[in-house]
């Protein structure tokens, strides 16, 4: 695809998409706290701290709904079919989102998402301030051209002190290009435009409605699941949603 009708079409439509969508359910999600109270304020990283999906209580339908499932979206992966969601509300700083991308994604992908039972959707959680919200951007601009998770396991490839100036401008364009990121000045226009304000406030204020204030914070088929819990928990996790996505049909 050029780069023109990706830019026409794809992402563009998506972002609009995805405003509908976030914009059609807030009634709903400003009375409903999957993670704890709504107007907590952020309280850095979850860690691997306890969670929600251990009693596997039926997740509330209007929590199901908030998996996009759009073809061709550039911050997911796995079929927009598959009969497990796990939505990933992360900050590019959050050394435990880091640690989840490392050491526990990788397992997941190859067991589940090339297997056809789970997709991953993104969503930008910035909370460590103004660096995670430009690295936010950066992803988002890097999604523009197709190279989104090429870009994201390149932030995620070691860990960085918050706040440091790892994420200058400078360096987040020299990541973009390692990326694969092929026009650098649609990458910066893409970073700084309204779309990408749109796009990553929209992820932020899903997030916070439903009382996300700590990260890694996921959803797996609408049941929360806080902090970058191992590999066989996750897997415990998807099975279960499978068996109860499988049961329903």
């Amino acid at each position: 695809m050029s780069k023109k009708s990706a830019k026409a079409t794809g992402p563009q439509k998506l972002t609009a998409v995805v405003l509908v969508a976030v914009l059609a359910v807030a009634a709903v999600l400003a009375s409903v706290s999957a993670f704890g109270r709504p107007d907590s304020p952020p309280s850095a990283e979850a860690g691997n701290g306890t969670s929600a999906a251990g009693d596997q209580r039926s997740p509330d339908a209007d929590l199901l709904a908030l998996a996009r499932r759009e073809k061709g979206d550039p911050y997911a992966l796995g079929r927009a079919d598959a009969p497990v969601v796990m939505i990933e509300y992360s900050d590019f700083q959050c050394p435990y989102c880091g640690r989840f991308a490392r050491e526990t994604k990788p397992e997941l992908v190859k067991k589940y998402v090339d297997t056809g039972v789970l997709r991953i959707e993104w969503r930008q959680f910035p909370i460590f301030g103004a660096e995670s919200d430009r690295v936010a951007r950066a992803s988002y601009a890097a999604g523009q051209q197709g190279r989104f998770w090429e870009f994201h396991d390149l932030v995620f490839a070691e860990e960085r002190p918050k706040n440091s100036g790892a994420f200058v401008q400078r360096k987040l364009e020299e990541m973009a290009e390692r990326a694969g990121v092929k026009d650098l000045a649609a990458f910066r226009s893409d970073m700084r435009g309204p779309d990408a304000t749109a796009a990553v406030g929209a992820d932020r204020n899903e997030g916070q409605a439903l009382g996300v204030s700590s990260t890694p914070a996921f959803l797996i088929n609408g049941t929360p699941v806080l902090g970058a819990q191992s590999a066989e928990y996750f897997g415990k996790a998807i099975e279960q949603a499978r068996a109860r996505a499988e049961a329903a049909r």
